[in-house]
């Protein structure tokens, strides 16, 4: 039986298109299928990808692969302030305010709206590379550090620019913003040990410039900021707190802590709190970081349906954001393995959202392409062997799966 299964696959193999992608089962093509997200929609959830600027501009199979299965993107880096920020036109601002350069965030968010993609906002306010000029006198790297009057301007002004930018070029894109990213900390050493919330005073020895400078409430202000301009522009853009580990109990109990201030920070003139937050995006990094130890545990899917269920009793909608279902073994047995585990993860976000409220509102995936040859920081972070697609741009069992799955 082994060896007629393998004549087979063989035969299956040598009837594929010699370009353009290939699929799992035997003769098909990508146009065989229905996308994906047309699946998850019935069940509460879309579908969303990531893209960069390079791929965006230069890599059509894949992006040919994203519009056809996906509802939403999120660029990787390009909407992050240290990509948007022009240091020169900061200094030469007028009034003192941030000074932007949409120039390949806006090519992207074009491509979106010319393909009826929806785009994540990704992300506000982020201590991690955030630029240290940002916080000095006239935007000077070697300038003194300014007041925290000052500093709350800044932030306040780049929040309100670069929503109302994005809303009034590209209207109704943009459906949501991170507002605020990995602001909890890993360990006791990296918080005060009063605060509830775990914010992070350091990120690897390095002062959270945000936390020191705009001050202890920097997360709740910069949700305030952004309700205030989604509420003037009248946009239909919902608001997250987005960050990694959140299905693990110590920083799921922070994050719970951080969405009751947030929405215990400001009042209306009635004297009733704001809801300024509207979700949490819960990052799915699943499994080991560079190596396969951990990964494809049914533990971490248990974990995952609990914080999902738990964020939802809080009021939160949840979406499960930069998911990348790690594996570091491309052996026939650990892909067969990884398909599988990618099913029964599906399998779990149809159980969540079986009932009449669906918390979950999108699964965004960040792995969707095996990179064997990347080094660094997305061979660790994303994993060679866990995507959808192969670096040939090949569809795997995993797409498969999910597929069949999404079809029952």
């Amino acid at each position: 039986m082994k060896r007629l299964l393998s004549t087979l696959l063989a035969l299956c193999l040598a009837l594929l298109p010699a370009a353009g992608l290939a699929l799992g089962e035997c003769g098909k093509t990508v146009d065989d299928y229905v996308s994906l997200t047309s699946l998850t929609e019935p069940y509460g959830f879309l579908m969303g990808a990531s893209y960069n600027y390079h791929q965006a501009v230069n890599d059509t199979a894949y992006m040919d692969f994203v519009k056809s299965h996906f509802a939403t993107v999120t660029c990787t880096n390009e909407t992050k302030a240290y990509s948007l920020l022009n240091q020169i036109g900061c200094r030469l601002s007028k009034d003192g305010t941030p000074v932007m350069n949409y120039t390949q965030a806006d090519r992207m968010v074009e491509w979106a709206q010319q393909n009826g993609l929806k785009v994540r906002g990704h992300v506000l306010v982020w201590d991690a590379y955030m630029c240290d000029w940002f916080f000095r006198e006239g935007y000077r790297s070697n300038g003194a550090y300014v007041d925290q009057e000052t500093a709350r301007a800044r932030t306040k002004s780049y929040i309100e620019q670069v929503i109302t930018h994005f809303e009034e070029t590209y209207p109704g894109v943009i459906f949501c913003w991170d507002v605020v990213n990995e602001a909890i900390g890993d360990s006791a050493s990296e918080w005060d040990g009063t605060d509830a919330r775990h914010l992070r005073t350091v990120r690897s020895g390095v002062d959270n410039l945000f936390k020191t400078y705009v001050g202890d409430d920097y997360v709740e202000y910069a949700f305030l900021c952004a309700k205030d301009t989604v509420e003037k522009l009248g946009a239909d853009i919902t608001l997250f707190y987005n960050d990694y580990n959140m299905f693990f109990n110590d920083k799921r109990q922070a994050a719970l802590a951080l969405v009751e201030s947030i929405n215990t920070y400001a009042t209306d003139e009635s004297g009733n709190y704001r809801k300024l937050i509207d979700g949490i995006g819960m990052q799915g990094y699943i499994g080991g970081y560079g190596k396969q130890q951990d990964c494809l545990e049914d533990s971490h899917i248990t974990r995952i349906q609990a914080s999902i269920n738990l964020y939802a009793k809080a009021g939160m909608q949840v979406h499960i954001t930069e998911m990348a279902v790690r594996n570091f073994l491309d052996d026939e047995a650990t892909i067969a393995l990884h398909a599988d585990y990618y099913g029964r993860l599906f399998e779990m976000f149809k159980t969540v959202n079986s009932g009449e409220n669906k918390p979950l509102t999108c699964v965004a995936i960040w792995g969707v392409m095996d990179a064997p040859t990347a080094t660094g920081y997305n061979y660790n972070l994303i994993s060679p062997y866990g995507g959808l697609i192969t670096e040939k741009y090949e569809l795997k069992t995993s797409f498969d799966t999910v597929h069949s799955v999404m079809s029952k």
